[in-house]
């Protein structure tokens, strides 16, 4: 069974492609600029803008399933747009896909969501998010499409090296204690999302490490860690600034773990000195 990552050169993507390969999975990916280098792994240069390419690639590669980990932050034509054109031609060639979303498809109002919550979002980046799970959801009805939080691992995390540069004291800004996640890590996550491309499993599903922490808390926990003094973490609160977004999100991952053999460790596990 060919598998295909699309955004197979990310922090998530590339561990997607290590395990899938690892695995025994023939194991094709994409990429925007360069590509990874894992071995045994043929890659193709993509761009989720270009519908012809997407098709070129699909036609060449006939994966059997198709992860999509892409992360196009606020360009619409990218994070909301590219999805629905993949999740068209996965369609058109009848190949499975999981689509990787966000916690940023919601507003923190509940603070509690469960795989039944409809998007309520507050950014350009939620709102690409919640267009593009919507889309996928229409043209591809067997798809499934997987939330999750906050994704941590070693140095390649942008939340590692944002606790790094500020005990170093090379990164300006603060960690907020009022701004709470359910962080998951990125081998964890790589693990559930081939487990659930490996299924039959669709519609929406939420892929969230058990723990709810505030950002200070988890930069704590990295600190520690990776035996930095986490006593020069600044801290503050979100809430006395003008960003946007939502302040508390849990995403309750229960229902989809009950399906699921890979299990999401929480962050005060997976970031316990030793581990």
């Amino acid at each position: 069974m060919t598998i295909l990552i699309v955004g197979g050169s990310g922090f998530l993507g590339a561990e997607l492609v290590l395990q899938a390969a690892a695995a025994g999975r023939t194991t094709a990916a994409t990429f925007a600029s360069r590509p990874g280098s894992t071995p045994k792994v043929s890659w193709h240069a993509l761009d989720l803008r270009d519908s012809d390419r997407i098709e070129a690639v699909m036609a060449k590669v006939k994966p059997r399933v198709v992860v999509n980990a892409t992360s196009g932050g606020p360009d619409w034509k990218v994070t909301a747009e590219g999805p629905v054109r993949l999740a068209m031609t996965a369609a058109k060639h009848g190949s499975r896909l999981v689509h990787v979303s966000s916690d940023a498809v919601f507003s923190g109002a509940h603070v509690h969501y469960d795989e039944s919550c409809l998007p309520d979002p507050l950014t350009p980046y939620g709102a690409a998010k919640a267009a593009a799970e919507t889309g996928v959801r229409l043209v591809h009805p067997g798809a499934a499409v997987a939330r999750t939080s906050l994704i941590v691992g070693d140095w390649r995390s942008e939340h590692v090296r944002a606790v790094h540069d500020l005990v170093a004291g090379i990164r300006t800004g603060a960690l907020f204690t009022d701004d709470i996640r359910c962080p998951v890590h990125v081998a964890d996550l790589a693990a559930a999302l081939l487990e659930l491309a490996s299924s039959d499993l669709s519609g929406v599903h939420h892929l969230a490490g058990s723990d709810a922490v505030s950002r200070h808390e988890l930069g704590t926990l990295i600190a520690r860690r990776d035996g930095l003094d986490a006593a020069r973490l600044p801290t503050g609160l979100r809430a006395d600034t003008a960003l946007p977004g939502a302040l508390d999100v849990r995403l309750d991952s229960r229902a989809t773990q009950q399906r699921l053999g890979t299990r999401l460790r929480g962050a005060r596990q997976f970031l316990a000195p030793g581990t």
